[in-house]
C-alpha cells in the first residue's frame, strides 16, 4: 500500500470536517506567508496560528518566484491579504545545492535543461532572504510591497531572525 492509499484510508475513516462556507476565503490576520517546504517546519506551530488565520506558500528554499508572484497577487487581489511574511530557514538543502551541477544532473537524465532555476543560495540565506524582499517589492502585481517583512528561522533555537 502506498502512502498516499493509508493518508486516503485514515482520511475515510474520520467523521467529515467541512469547511464553513462563509462565502470569504479572505484570511482573518490578512497575512501570505512563504516558507520552505522542509517537512520539519510546521508554520501554524512556528507563528501561534491556525487554520483560516494566513495564506501559506511553500517551495524548496521558500525563494520568491514567479509563481510564487501569482499566488501572492491571487491573495492580496482577490482574497484580501495586506501583508507578507518571508520565511527560510537555516540549514536548508538550497544553501549547499550546486545549481549547475543540479541542473547538468537533470538534463543527462532527462535529456531536458529546465526551464526554471533551483535557486539554490550558497550558503547565505541572509541574502536570499532580502533577494526575495526585493522581488515582492518590485512585482507590479502586488498591492502590498510597502507591507513585506522577511526572517530567518533559527532550527537550532526555533527562533525568528528579522532581516533588514
Amino acid at each position: 500500500m502506498s502512502v498516499i492509499d493509508e493518508l486516503l484510508r485514515k482520511a475515510q475513516s474520520r467523521p467529515p470536517q467541512p469547511i464553513e462556507a462563509t462565502g470569504s476565503r479572505t484570511p482573518h490576520l490578512r497575512l501570505a506567508v512563504v516558507l520552505c517546504m522542509d517537512a520539519g517546519v510546521d508554520p501554524l506551530a512556528l507563528l501561534g496560528i491556525g487554520p483560516g488565520d494566513a495564506h501559506v506558500l511553500r517551495n524548496a528554499g521558500g525563494v520568491v518566484t514567479d509563481d510564487t508572484i501569482r499566488s501572492l497577487a491571487i491573495s492580496q487581489r482577490v482574497l484580501g491579504t495586506e501583508e507578507v511574511m518571508l520565511i527560510h530557514h537555516t540549514g536548508c538543502e538550497l544553501e549547499l545545492l550546486d545549481e549547475e551541477e543540479f541542473r547538468d544532473e537533470l538534463r543527462r537524465e532527462t535529456g531536458l535543461k529546465p526551464s526554471w532555476p533551483a535557486e539554490a543560495f550558497g550558503g547565505d540565506v541572509d541574502t536570499d532572504v532580502r533577494q526575495s524582499i526585493a522581488r515582492v517589492e518590485a512585482s507590479p502585481f502586488l498591492l502590498h510591497v510597502d507591507r513585506v517583512r522577511g526572517f530567518v528561522h533559527d532550527l537550532t533555537s526555533g527562533r525568528l531572525r528579522e532581516i533588514g
